[in-house]
């Protein structure tokens, strides 16, 4: 039996033995290069399984560094961002670390030690083999100077790639590429590329160039040049299959996965044109509100819930736009499309918020039959099983009080204000649906009045004892007409006010019109502005009232149309048939003008038709001379007649034999 301390003292002596360093790396950077950067120096051998590592750069003294070196994530190469000049520095050393985010290391720390070589160094015939690796896009097709070919850039070919030079003599070259590729090499050591390449027929090549003399001796080892072919961004990312709706339950918390989006590139695995990734695009954030309803992790595509809650029955269409080259200018995108229904969960329990309001409008009465039955089985003979009783029930009609259309009412008027003028209208909220009457309370002064149906507020009398600048404040107290009980009220504040100087009193006629008496349900307009320049100066509204005469407003009622015409009626249900002249007071501003409307009132007709006197025509005789013509010519009559009997009465008496048939009757006249 192994004993306890042996066993783990077993487990604990390979965890305390240090893990082997990495061998150090040594690459060699030619000075004042003038090529494109960034420049690729060379490839580290990053573990596959560290891909959710951070790849850190740093200086010798294991400090972040800042110089002219970076790190390609995706590819694991070591680049250069600039020019170095071997003067200011000939030699940096840097160390390269795959770390997690809280700091544990998953590999390294591989050593770099980058020679800046100097730009006048050539090649001799005893130096030793050099390796250079020189990276080429495929399908490249615009013209490019130097030795590195930068990423994503067309050339013409052939292309020059890379120059080799030995000193000596007469210096032949020779190349040799491994698998053979298009690939030249001429006497001067030019290095050429001869047709576009592509990465998936071939991703790398093997060069070597040897320097022989006339004899096909070599001056020293042959140089070997390392092709990386890289890839070209020509793939645009292609979403996942569109899902079934994604159902996501009600008050789910934030962080809860939705779905994982997985855009595929074509593109060369692991390179920069084949990273892929992820942005919310729909919904957009709400103005003023802090945080969203839905997040997507840019690298993994998750999309999860957010803070935002979500209501049941929402049916949310979330849009996820997926990006290569790292979401970086010059790439490709694709828009994902990923449909949420938010479900019910059963939250609630049961409850009863309100007992049913029985409504008068519905049923003012509703009958309610009671049966009563005993428990126990009756035994012998009784009134029956059960009992019945109706019980009415009586739904008393519930109104809410009435609302004027404001909480106070303020009006001005000058102290020098007529009987009758107007001020303002008190109206309810809602005019339509119930019918209100007016009163004024606290009217101490006896100063105003109030039609009791239109809410027409006028002053009663002159203001006599007002002041300007004093105010003077009555409750305007409204009572529903159908339900007296239901009132509202507001308090009514006058403004009292200098009078204006006092204006002149413009008499302006009015055509005559008429009116029946007894009172019939019509009356008269009167119009303010008219075609007399006095009244035309002026321009609406206008308030109309009667003149002050105490005849004329117990007989006659004026009442404001617009702000341009009144409408005249008989107070009285009888006025004295006649002409009567109706004296109305048109004020604007501080302008006033008196009209004098002729009305003439009579009897009428059923048709309405106004039955007016006949005044005796001018050379026809009166009732008194026709009377005494009539008697006249009655009496001249008369005396004829007796005059012509009396006369044929004594011519009888001369001859009494004489028959009277035989004795011709002639009188004389």
């Amino acid at each position: 039996m192994v004993p306890a301390w042996l066993w783990l003292l077993c487990v604990s002596v390979p965890q305390a033995l240090p893990k082997a360093q990495p061998a150090e790396l040594s690459v060699e950077v030619p000075e004042n290069y003038g090529g494109n950067f960034p420049l690729y120096l060379t490839k580290l051998p990053l573990p596959r399984e560290g891909a959710e590592g951070q790849i850190v750069l740093s200086g010798d003294s294991g400090k972040a560094t800042e110089g002219p070196f970076a790190m390609d994530p995706d590819s694991g190469f070591l680049l250069v961002t600039r020019a170095l000049d071997r003067e200011e520095q000939a030699e940096y050393q840097l160390q390269v670390t795959l770390e997690m985010q809280d700091g544990h290391v998953l590999w390294g720390p591989q050593p770099v030690l980058v020679h800046v070589k100097d730009e006048n160094d050539q090649a001799s015939g005893h130096q030793a083999t050099a390796t250079v690796e020189v990276s080429i896009i495929e399908s490249t097709w615009v013209s490019l100077e130097p030795i590195h070919l930068a990423e994503n850039l067309k050339v013409l070919y052939p292309h020059h790639m890379a120059q080799v030079h030995w000193s000596g003599g007469d210096v032949h070259y020779h190349l040799e590429s491994h698998p053979p590729g298009p690939f030249e090499v001429n006497a001067e050591g030019n290095l050429y590329v001869t047709r576009e390449l592509d990465r998936e027929a071939q991703a790398e090549y093997l060069l070597q160039v040897r320097a022989q003399n006339s004899h096909g001796e070599d001056y020293a080892a042959p140089l070997e040049l390392h092709v990386l072919v890289m890839d070209e961004n020509d793939n645009v990312p292609i979403c996942p299959p569109r899902d079934p709706t994604v159902s996501i339950p009600e008050l789910s918390p934030p962080g809860t996965e939705v779905t994982r989006l997985s855009a595929e590139d074509a593109d060369a695995p692991g390179s920069p044109n084949s990273h892929v990734v992820y942005q919310l695009l729909s919904p957009e954030p709400e103005d003023g509100v802090e945080g969203r309803a839905f997040q997507v992790d840019p690298t993994s595509g998750s999309v999860t819930l957010g803070v935002l809650p979500l209501r049941a029955g929402q049916n949310i269409l979330l849009l996820v736009l997926a990006m290569d080259l790292a979401g970086a200018e010059g790439g490709f995108s694709s828009t994902c499309e990923v449909e949420v229904a938010v479900t019910d969960i059963n939250d609630h329990a049961p409850e009863f918020i309100t007992s049913q309001n029985l409504s008068y409008e519905a049923a003012p009465s509703h009958e309610v039959v009671v049966v009563v039955q005993s428990v126990a089985k009756l035994v012998g003979p009784g009134p029956g099983p059960g009992a019945t009783a109706t019980v009415t029930v009586l739904v008393e009609r519930v109104m809410p009080p009435p609302k004027l259309d404001q909480e106070s009412y303020e009006a001005s008027v000058p102290i020098s204000a007529p009987a009758g003028s107007f001020l303002l209208t008190i109206q309810p909220s809602d005019p339509i649906s119930r019918t209100l009457r007016f009163s004024l309370v606290n009217d101490s002064e006896g100063w105003l009045c109030i039609e009791k149906f239109s809410g027409e507020v006028h002053t009663a009398q002159s203001l006599q004892g007002a002041q300007p600048g004093d105010t003077y404040t009555v409750l305007v107290e409204a009572q529903d007409t159908d339900e007296p009980r239901l009132s509202a009220s507001a308090p009514l504040v006058i403004h009292f006010l200098k009078a204006p100087p006092a204006p002149a009193l413009t008499l302006a006629p009015v055509p005559s019109q008429y009116l029946c008496t007894p009172r019939q349900d019509h009356g008269l307009i009167v119009s303010g502005p008219s075609k007399d320049p006095d009244l035309a100066s002026g321009h609406g509204p206008y308030s109309f009232t009667l003149g002050p005469n105490p005849t004329v407003q117990r007989d006659w009622r004026l009442q404001t149309l617009n702000g341009s015409h009144a409408y005249l009626t008989l107070a009285l249900h009888w006025v004295e048939p006649r002409e009567h002249i109706i004296p109305v007071v048109v004020s604007h501003n501080a302008q006033m003008w008196q009209l004098l409307v002729r009305v003439i009132v009579c009897r009428c007709n059923v048709e309405g038709q106004c039955m007016r006197k006949v005044g005796r025509m001018k050379g026809m005789p009166t009732k008194l001379s026709a009377v005494g013509i009539l008697v006249g010519t009655l009496v001249a009559i008369g005396i004829f007649l007796i005059l012509i009997f009396t006369h044929w009465t004594m011519s009888r008496k001369k001859d009494p034999d004489q028959p009277a048939d035989s004795v011709p009757l002639k009188a004389t006249v």
